[in-house]
C-alpha cells in the first residue's frame, strides 16, 4: 500500500510538460486565464524553484499553490456578486424616472415638457436622435428633469368630444356634465386630420394633447334623414295649416326685396299642435322639402336639406347634464350641415316632453335647465335660411312659455281633424286607381275604375261620419254644463284613415288565397274595416285616464269639466264610462 506522502507527491507534481518551464507561468486552464500578479503566489514559484526536485517538502508547496489560486477564484468571485449586489441597491434606491409630455422644441437641445400640470423646458441627452421626436409622445426624464429617452404615444387615455374646431387647428372641447372647457393641441399623428364638432379624441395623461380621433358614429347623428320628395299635393285635410306654412316660408323667399323694405324678419321656428295622428309629421317633412325647392328655385343651384326627426323623450335621461348635451349636440349638428351647404330642419315631436313648463321647486327638474339652454341655443339662429325649427305636440298648454314667445318659435299653427271634404281627399290619397278594385264594382261603373273608387269613398265617409248610437264614442261636459257627444267622425285622422284603408287591402288579400284568384277592393271590406279599426281602438288610450284622451279631442284642457269614453257592451250596445 502506498502512503500518503506518495499519493501528495502524486497528487501536487506537475506533468512532464510544465518542467523546464520559465518561473511564473502557468496554463490557461489553472489560472483562467487571469496574469500572475499575486505576490504569494510569485514567493511559492520563487521556493519551488530553489527546492530540489526530490526534496519532500515540494509537494506541501504544490498543495499551497493549488490553494493560493483556489482562494483567489473564490475571492474573484465574491467581488462579482459583491458588484451585483451594489448595482441591484443603486437600481432600488435611486429616484424614479418621470414621464411627461413632448409639446415641441423651442431651441435646440431644450424640450418643452409638460408634467404634473406645470411646464419645463427640458435639456435633451445629447445621445438621443431629436428628430423622432413627435408633438403628444411620451418623454422619460432623469431626477434632473432632462430628457433620457422617447416613450412613444401613450396607448390608453380619456375620451372627450369635440365642441369646435379652432381655425388655428387647435381643438374646443367640452368637459362634461360640468359644462367646463379646454382647448388642446393636436399631435403630430392627427395634425391633418379632418375634426368637426361632435367628433371625440383621445386625450394625453396631461389633458394638453389630442393624440387619436374617433369619427362621430351615425347613429348618434339623432336620426338623420335625408329631406323626402314629399309636395303640399300629398297633403290632404290640412287646408288651412299648409296656408299658413306657406305663407310663412314661401313668401320671404319668393319675394325677399319686398320683405326686406318692410324690415320684416323671417320666422325662426314653428310649433305644429293638435291631435295625434292628423299630420304634424307629415305637414314637417313636406316643409322641408317644399323650402328646399324654393330656395333651389331662387338660388339657382343645387341645395340639399336635411331632416332631424327627434322625439322629446329621446332627449331625456337620468343622468345631470346629459339631457343639455344632448340639445347643445343637436344644434352643433345641425349648424355643422350648414356649414356644409346642407339647409337642416330640427323636428321635435313630443315638444312638451322636454321643453316643459318649469316649476319652482327646490328638487331637481329636467325643464329648469333643458328650457334654458334651448332657448339660448334658438337665440343663436337668425333666420329660417340657417336652421329651421320645427316643434310638434299634442299639448301645447304644457310646453313652457318662454320656448313659444315671439322671436323664437314665431309661428303656432293648429293642425285639426280634418272635416268630411278633408277626410275625403285623404281617402283619395290612399286609396286610388292603381289597387285591386272589385271587378263587379268595376262593372257597375262600366269598366271606370276611378268611378268604383269614388263610390268605395263615399261608402266609407257615409259609414264613418253616420250619427247612429253605435257610432257614438266619447262623451264630454264642459264646465258650462254643456254635454256633448262625439262620433266616429268627430275622431277621425289621417292615421285613421291609412289604417282603415290597410285593413281594407288586408281582408281583399285573404279572400284572394282563400279563393285562389285576386279579388279587389268591395264596399263591405272599407266597412268592415272602419268598425274594426274603432273597435280595436289602436290608436285611443287604453286607459280611462282622463289627460290622454284630451289629447284626442279638440277642447281647451280649462274648459272640460269630465271626459266619458262610451265603450260597447258585450251585447252590442255601448256604455259609458265616467272619468274626471
Amino acid at each position: 500500500m502506498r502512503s500518503p506522502k506518495d499519493r501528495d507527491a502524486d497528487r501536487f507534481t506537475p506533468d512532464d510538460e510544465r518542467r523546464g518551464r520559465p518561473l511564473g507561468e502557468d496554463s490557461d486552464r489553472t489560472r483562467r486565464g487571469r496574469p500572475f500578479g499575486d505576490r504569494a503566489f510569485a514567493l511559492v514559484n520563487e521556493l519551488l524553484a530553489a527546492t530540489d526536485e526530490r526534496d519532500a517538502r515540494r509537494s506541501i508547496l504544490y498543495q499551497l499553490r493549488r490553494q493560493i489560486i483556489e482562494d483567489e477564484q473564490a475571492f474573484e468571485d465574491v467581488q462579482q456578486a459583491i458588484a451585483e449586489l451594489e448595482e441591484a441597491v443603486t437600481k432600488l434606491t435611486s429616484p424614479a424616472n418621470r414621464i411627461g409630455v413632448y409639446l415641441g422644441q423651442p431651441r435646440e437641445g431644450i424640450a418643452h415638457v409638460a408634467l404634473g400640470g406645470s411646464d419645463y423646458f427640458s435639456n435633451i441627452d445629447p445621445q438621443l436622435d431629436v428628430s423622432t421626436f413627435r408633438v403628444g409622445t411620451r418623454v422619460l426624464l432623469n431626477e434632473a428633469y432632462v430628457v433620457v429617452g422617447d416613450l412613444g404615444y401613450a396607448p390608453t387615455g380619456a375620451i372627450t368630444r369635440v365642441a369646435n374646431a379652432l381655425e388655428d387647428g387647435r381643438i374646443r372641447i367640452g368637459q362634461e356634465p360640468s359644462g367646463a372647457s379646454a382647448v388642446l393641441e393636436r399631435s403630430d399623428a392627427i395634425r391633418d386630420s379632418r375634426i368637426k364638432t361632435g367628433d371625440e379624441v383621445r386625450v394625453d395623461a396631461s389633458s394638453r394633447v389630442a393624440l387619436e380621433v374617433f369619427p362621430a358614429q351615425e347613429t348618434k347623428d339623432y336620426y338623420l334623414d335625408e329631406v323626402p320628395e314629399l309636395p303640399w299635393e300629398k297633403v290632404g285635410g290640412q287646408d288651412e295649416a299648409i296656408r299658413a306654412i306657406k305663407d310663412a316660408i314661401e313668401m320671404p323667399v319668393l319675394h325677399p326685396d319686398l320683405f326686406e323694405r318692410f324690415q320684416f324678419k323671417t320666422p325662426k321656428g314653428f310649433l305644429l299642435y293638435g291631435p295625434p295622428g292628423c299630420g304634424k309629421t307629415l305637414i314637417g317633412k313636406a316643409t322641408a322639402h317644399n323650402l328646399v325647392e324654393q330656395l333651389k328655385k331662387e338660388a339657382g343651384k343645387q341645395i340639399e336639406g336635411q331632416f332631424l326627426h327627434i322625439k322629446g323623450p329621446e332627449i331625456l335621461n337620468m343622468w345631470l347634464g346629459e339631457s343639455e348635451r344632448k340639445v347643445r349636440e343637436i344644434f352643433a349638428l345641425a349648424r355643422e350641415k350648414r356649414k356644409q351647404g346642407i339647409l337642416p330642419f330640427v323636428f321635435i315631436d313630443e315638444a312638451e316632453a322636454v321643453l316643459g313648463t318649469r316649476r319652482a321647486l327646490r328638487s331637481h327638474n329636467i325643464s329648469n335647465t333643458v328650457v334654458p339652454m334651448f332657448c339660448a341655443e334658438m337665440d343663436g339662429i337668425e333666420s329660417l335660411r340657417d336652421i329651421v325649427i320645427i316643434l310638434a305636440t299634442n299639448r301645447p298648454d304644457l310646453i313652457d312659455p318662454a320656448i313659444l314667445r315671439p322671436g323664437r318659435i314665431d309661428r303656432k299653427i293648429k293642425v285639426t281633424r280634418p272635416d268630411r271634404d278633408g277626410t275625403r281627399e285623404i281617402f283619395r290619397i290612399y286609396l286610388n286607381e292603381s289597387l285591386p278594385i272589385s271587378a263587379d264594382l268595376v262593372v257597375e261603373h262600366d269598366g271606370s275604375a276611378s268611378a268604383a273608387v269614388d263610390t268605395l269613398i263615399e261608402a266609407a265617409m257615409e259609414d264613418l261620419f253616420a250619427r247612429r248610437d253605435d257610432t257614438r264614442f266619447l262623451e264630454v261636459t264642459l264646465n258650462s254644463g254643456t254635454v256633448e257627444v262625439l262620433h266616429r267622425g268627430d275622431l277621425v285622422s289621417g292615421a285613421i284613415v291609412a289604417s282603415i284603408v290597410e285593413r281594407a287591402k288586408e281582408l281583399a288579400i285573404k279572400r284572394s288565397v282563400a279563393q285562389g284568384e285576386e279579388s279587389g277592393i268591395t264596399r263591405d271590406d272599407v266597412v268592415d274595416s272602419i268598425a274594426q279599426e274603432y273597435r280595436e281602438n289602436d290608436i285611443f288610450p287604453p286607459s280611462d285616464n282622463a289627460d290622454d284622451w284630451l289629447k284626442l279631442i279638440d277642447y281647451d284642457p280649462e274648459n272640460v269639466a269630465r271626459v266619458s269614453p262610451i265603450r260597447p257592451k258585450k251585447g252590442g250596445a255601448r256604455r259609458r264610462d265616467g272619468i274626471l
